[in-house]
């Protein structure tokens, strides 16, 4: 069964076709100041894995310790610039993907796309952002990784099933190069996806801060839906919280 998962923050499980990718891994309960404030994910999500997605190398997105616990399951598929950094830090089998190509992984093809988002790391400055769009058995799901709203997400318009676009951040602000809710409905009008599922919050958030301001824990995703229905009437908007699946079918 097509299914997706969402796994917290920008981790999500996708199965298309009998094979399962995973993007943007964060597994592990604590990623710097930042705590994982649900469940930790089960160890079913990293079984049996095809590829792993990298959209960039901000540590909240590519963390180091998550995809050592992955390495030699599948293939690690990152955006240009991130190879060599991947790579020296211990991770083989890196497949860089530049916007407008394409690779095949068990039957799925994997295609990067444009995000506008700074990817830049420390010892690796040249790296860019990308989003993905996979394709398998009829079904076409983006993931947008981190990205801002941008016109050439129109281009994907009417060829989506199904659209994951982070809403949110992991603090109680957000900085440049993000969606917030309005410009990630503003997005789903621009895409048109059958179904559009908010991802990138309610699950990382620094320790000690959802005493003080919990409401960015918890209202993104619900101003995300009010907002499609607003903008994108067209778009069903589902909230899935973290080890929740919504079927492609």
């Amino acid at each position: 069964m097509d299914r997706i998962t969402y796994v917290g923050h920008a981790t999500a499980l996708v199965e298309l076709d009998g094979a399962r990718l995973l993007t943007d891994p964060v597994l592990r309960r604590r990623v710097g100041p930042l705590w994982r404030q649900q469940p930790p994910p089960p160890p079913s999500v990293r079984r049996r894995l095809d590829a792993v997605l990298v959209s960039h190398l901000h540590r909240d997105h590519a963390d180091l310790r998550s995809l050592r616990g992955l390495a030699g399951e599948a293939p690690l598929v990152a955006p240009p610039g991130a190879g060599r950094f991947l790579s020296r830090r211990g991770l083989g089998q890196v497949r860089e993907l530049a916007p407008g190509h394409s690779t095949e992984i068990a039957g799925v093809a994997v295609t990067a796309v444009e995000a506008d988002h700074s990817g830049e790391r420390l010892f690796a400055r040249d790296a860019a952002a990308v989003g993905y769009v996979l394709a398998a058995g009829g079904s076409r799901v983006y993931f947008a990784g981190d990205t801002d709203l941008f016109d050439g997400m129109a281009e994907l318009a009417g060829s989506i099933d199904v659209a994951l676009l982070p809403v949110w951040g992991w603090g109680p602000s957000l900085g440049p190069g993000h969606l917030d809710p309005e410009r990630a409905a503003r997005a789903a009008a621009l895409i048109e996806p059958r179904l559009a599922i908010p991802i990138h919050w309610g699950t990382l958030y620094p320790i000690g801060m959802a005493r003080l301001r919990p409401a960015p824990l918890r209202d993104p995703a619900r101003e995300f839906v009010a907002r499609a229905r607003e903008l994108a009437p067209q778009v069903e908007a589902r909230v899935l919280m973290p080890g929740e699946s919504a079927s492609l079918a």
